[in-house]
């Protein structure tokens, strides 16, 4: 192997070897600590973006640890979908990790960054991995990093939703190990591109179990997406924890659904019998739910942050909208909302986060106050991450949503995708000038108490002015995008290939090739 191979293994390795670095270095030299955290956070993005350009050659390289052959050994598999999310988190966690220190959130505790890395390095294992059971490795080791993050800065609200987070994760992972019992007892593996080929050749008297097996994963997915009606865990979670932590939590969400686009179509695509498609049937009336609820809970919201959990929901649903149809068109589109919906969510939360520290006793609360410094200048953001996130034009929300109308008009639900995203849409406006109106434009009561807090650094605005002009950035570059999206899809779309990539001349010998649907 090369430099070049080698270099697939380093968004894992960079946040293992910080992590445990910046909590040794924390308690005597917290300087060199959180110097260390943010080094890593450049090296990650550095990384990542080296191993998007080489993924730009629509290659599929897989890095067998300890050169161990798939399927026996460990294996981390690169491509184009796995690139994209390296590059989102890498980038996301670069700007959250400014945004913390420069407000100085990092100093409510000392586990701050070493939680943060760990957190890290779950999520770029999870998009790494090519075996189920390191993808319930990584998401266990990105959990339990959570749970320290969403307790960060302590407080009642906090431990009450915190329990609440631990109890339904550790049942979703209960029920990950029992799907992951059933697969290994019918196929005898969890390397992916090994099931895919042993799914496709199970015998009749297994297609019931391996279907239940399918139906159980992609729940477990869903649970991790927060689909209805397993979402009640979120928007209290979100909207309780540290603003700065849950804008990192904003992509969270997002890797349930891309479990989803990676094991579906490999998995249980066209060959895998009964359990073809398996969540076909229920996933469209469950996002159809999702968006509904979430847009819904955005119009009733009494804060920003509760607004911007339930915009969270909100467009996992429409994500799932266009995902639902399991085609390489809407799959595409899927993609580039999924780069959308994670950068507007974070950008929801790091606004409200920079208005409740310049509001004093009224918070982010929907209620008219006094005027605070930089009003002018929250307002800008509040309204161009708003405008993101409702799907308006000119930023790439509207852009996106476009693109799942577009691509859906061909399936045959089309009239329950465009009614959704519509009505929504319109929902989520309306919520949205409402809070703004009374938070940056309503005049405060005579009587009102005059807004007691410290004095802002202006900096607080750089982490979500940096945000939206990613926003801008992808909504300029959109024919690129899209043509990145479509490349995606197309080795998603595309099973026998990543066979072939992770078991050589194994895969290409007895892998199965599916059609598109």
């Amino acid at each position: 192997m090369n430099l070049v191979d080698h270099l697939v293994i380093a968004p894992v390795v960079i946040p293992a070897i910080i992590a445990p670095l910046a909590m040794l270095a924390m308690r005597r030299r917290r300087r060199i600590g959180v110097a260390l955290s943010l080094a890593g956070c450049a090296a990650m993005l550095v990384a990542a973006l080296a191993l998007f350009a080489v993924a730009q050659d629509d290659a599929i390289r897989a890095y067998p640890l300890g050169d161990w052959p798939a399927p026996f050994g460990i294996v981390l598999v690169l491509d184009r979908l796995s690139a994209m999310m390296l590059v989102l988190a890498a980038a996301l966690a670069m700007i959250v990790m400014v945004h913390a220190i420069v407000t100085a959130v990092d100093r409510k505790g000392w586990h701050f960054h070493p939680m943060f890395h760990f957190q890290l390095l779950g999520l770029n294992g999870a998009f790494l991995t090519g075996d189920l059971f390191n993808l319930f490795v990584f998401f266990e080791v990105l959990l339990i990093a959570s749970y320290g993050l969403m307790l960060h800065g302590q407080g009642a609200a906090r431990l009450k939703a915190g329990v609440a987070y631990v109890v339904v994760n550790i049942v979703g992972s209960a029920l990950f190990l029992i799907a992951l019992g059933l697969l290994y007892g019918l196929t005898g593996t969890l390397n992916m591109a090994d099931l895919a080929r042993s799914i496709a050749a199970l015998g009749p008297e297994d297609q019931g179990l391996i279907r239940m097996a399918g139906l159980l994963l992609v729940a477990v997915f869903g649970l991790k997406a927060a689909i209805v009606p397993l979402h009640l865990w979120l928007p209290c979670t979100y909207a309780a924890t540290t603003p700065v932590v849950a804008a990192l939590f904003a992509i969270m969400t997002k890797v349930g659904v891309y479990a989803m686009i990676r094991t579906v179509p490999l998995m249980f695509g066209d060959s895998a019998g009964a359990a073809a498609w398996v969540p076909a049937p229920w996933l469209l009336p469950a996002a159809a739910l999702t968006t509904i609820i979430g847009f819904a809970g955005v119009f009733t919201a009494r804060a920003m942050r509760e607004q911007a959990a339930f915009a969270i929901v909100g467009s996992t649903g429409t994500l799932l909208l266009a995902l639902s149809c399991w085609t390489q068109a809407t799959t595409a589109a899927a993609v580039f909302y999924l780069v959308h919906a994670v950068l507007s969510g974070a950008a929801l939360f790091l606004v409200a986060d920079v208005t409740l520290r310049r509001r004093g006793q009224y918070s982010d609360a929907t209620v008219a106050s006094p005027r605070f410094a930089g009003q002018q200048a929250t307002g800008l953001l509040f309204l161009a991450a708003t405008i993101a996130a409702a799907g308006l034009p000119p930023l790439s929300g509207f852009v996106a949503k476009l693109f799942i109308l577009q691509t859906t008009f061909p399936v045959a639900p089309w009239w329950l995708i465009w009614a959704t995203i519509l009505c929504t849409t319109l929902i989520g406006v309306i919520g949205f000038a409402r809070s703004g109106s009374v938070i940056f434009w309503k005049a405060a009561p005579a009587d009102a108490a005059p807004i007691a807090c410290p004095d802002r650094v202006r900096a607080e605005f750089i982490a979500p002015g940096a945000l939206v002009a990613l926003l801008a950035l992808l909504t300029l570059g959109a024919g690129w995008a899209t043509g990145e999206a479509q490349a995606i899809a197309a080795q998603i779309y595309a099973p026998d290939r990543y066979i072939a990539a992770v078991l050589g001349d194994q895969g290409q010998s007895q892998g199965q090739s599916e059609t598109p649907r």
